[in-house]
């Protein structure tokens, strides 16, 4: 049985949801977002909280009830504060520079890299080696980080790269004479 989803979603102050067969579209402050639910689960809106249930005790409705759960729960939590990833950049002469919608990236590849920011995104660049991603969808937020990180990922003998904040990268040892 799916301890995440036996919680019920609470709606914060200020956000509204509506229930349009199985798509939830949830406005708040930032913005308004929506998710279709699959049809194994069963959802319900009642005033300011969310509940879903597995329409039957199969495997995959007790699969997508979790998962559906937490996609709405990350609808309401990203139309009140939204999400961020920060990625650092490692490496001599490795930098980045927000311009308006693209990001510059210079990455030791013989030609900068230029990055258009898509819609609903934010990216900052507080440092040269600091990029900063923020928007009101969680997942978009996280594919963004990844295709830029894809850019040059961190190596693993010197460690330089776009890696995430915080991320621990395993280092090899080099060759021995």
């Amino acid at each position: 049985m799916s301890r995440i989803g036996k919680k019920p979603v609470d709606l914060p102050q200020g956000v509204t949801a509506q229930l349009a067969g199985q798509t939830v579209k949830v406005k708040g402050p930032k913005g308004e977002l929506s998710f279709t639910c699959p049809d194994d689960v069963v959802v319900k809106v009642d005033g300011n909280v969310i509940k879903i249930d597995p329409r039957d005790q199969g495997k995959r409705a007790r699969s997508m009830w979790g998962m559906a759960r937490t996609r709405v729960s990350n609808l309401a939590v990203g139309v009140t504060k939204g999400f961020e990833k920060k990625l650092e950049i490692t490496g001599v002469g490795y930098r980045a520079a927000a311009q308006g919608k693209v990001l510059n990236l210079a990455l030791g590849y013989s030609h900068d890299i230029n990055y258009p920011v898509p819609n609903g995104i934010t990216i900052a660049t507080p440092k040269p080696t600091e990029i900063i991603i923020s928007g009101i969808d969680k997942q978009q937020v996280g594919q963004v980080a990844a295709e830029i990180r894809d850019f040059r990922g961190p190596e693993p003998y010197k460690g330089k790269g776009v890696r995430y904040e915080g991320e621990f990268i395993f280092r090899k040892e080099g060759k021995k004479k």
